[in-house]
């Protein structure tokens, strides 16, 4: 049983909503969310999880046409 199942809290400062995903606390920092830096995993809740995903759109993509160029 996962700590997400367990009702872990979202990471981000100031919010309070119950996590839904688990990610690497320096991926989101690098998306620039507010996180206590001291995390090596960060809860996200659904809200945060949306705003991470659009803030990372540009590089994901540009990470798939170094790939696919090669």
């Amino acid at each position: 049983m996962g700590r997400i199942a367990k009702g872990v809290k979202c990471s981000v400062s100031g919010c309070n909503k119950e996590a839904t995903r688990s990610i690497s606390g320096d991926k989101v920092r690098a998306a620039r969310l507010r996180i206590a830096s001291s995390e090596r995993r960060a809860y996200l809740c659904k809200e945060h999880y949306k705003e991470y995903k659009k803030k990372t759109k540009k590089e994901k993509k540009v990470e798939q046409w170094r790939y696919k160029g090669a």
